[in-house]
């Protein structure tokens, strides 16, 4: 199974090296995962692991998922993911999965939600170039022409265009960042940069899908 962990993300710091270099890191609490359920190319058609982690009263579980819980015979988690497997897993039910699996200098891919930014024209969200700015142009920051359309005439833009919208708030991944250091004691995990998502934002770490080249 490649290396994953669910996590909360609680901000930024920095650290010193031994030789005084600066780097700056950001903090995930990362707690203890707990194996929910294992599926298997001959019950479900595919092999996976679901995960559980962080803490939730049992008023705030629904009958469905109160109902999974008690099945499997595990504690009631806030979050859930399922990770897709090309084997079956080697855990079992209710095993604990540490921050341990990792250790620095490992590259990982951390996967969250963007920060939500809220309504955005085209020149934010899409980096379009503006028009003039002298006192005779009507179109300074607007998005100018959506170009074809379908459907002849009073048909409709064509899907996918580039216009003004919601910004952030999308699931976002980072690829290839290193881990600077693992913390047992306190279940934290530091990782060089920035990962995606606010302060207590849920995040996945897994081991990176682009590892480092061999040299010849």
């Amino acid at each position: 199974m490649a290396k994953t962990i669910l996590g909360i993300k609680l901000g930024m710091t920095q650290i010193f090296t031994e030789d005084g270099k600066v780097i700056p890191v950001t903090v995930i609490e990362s707690g203890k995962n707990v194996v929910l359920r294992n599926k298997t190319v001959d019950t479900d058609g595919y092999n996976s692991v679901q995960l559980g982690f962080g803490e939730i009263k049992e008023n705030k579980v629904n009958k469905p998922m109160a109902g999974q819980f008690k099945k499997f015979g595990v504690n009631p988690v806030k979050f859930i993911r399922e990770v897709r497997l090309d084997s079956e897993s080697e855990y079992k039910v209710g095993d604990v999965i540490g921050v341990d699996i990792f250790a620095a200098g490992d590259l990982v891919d951390v996967v969250g939600t963007s920060k939500g930014k809220g309504f955005a024209g085209t020149i934010k969200r899409h980096h379009f170039a503006r028009g003039p700015m002298g006192h005779g142009s009507k179109s300074h920051r607007e998005p100018g022409s959506t170009g074809a359309m379908l459907s002849g005439p009073g048909g409709r833009v064509i899907k996918g265009k580039k216009l003004p919208g919601r910004m952030g708030g999308v699931r976002t991944t980072i690829q290839r960042l290193s881990v600077v250091k693992v913390d047992v004691d306190r279940n934290l995990l530091l990782i060089k940069g920035a990962v995606p998502g606010p302060k207590k934002g849920f995040v996945v770490v897994r081991e990176t899908v682009k590892p480092a080249k061999k040299k010849n």
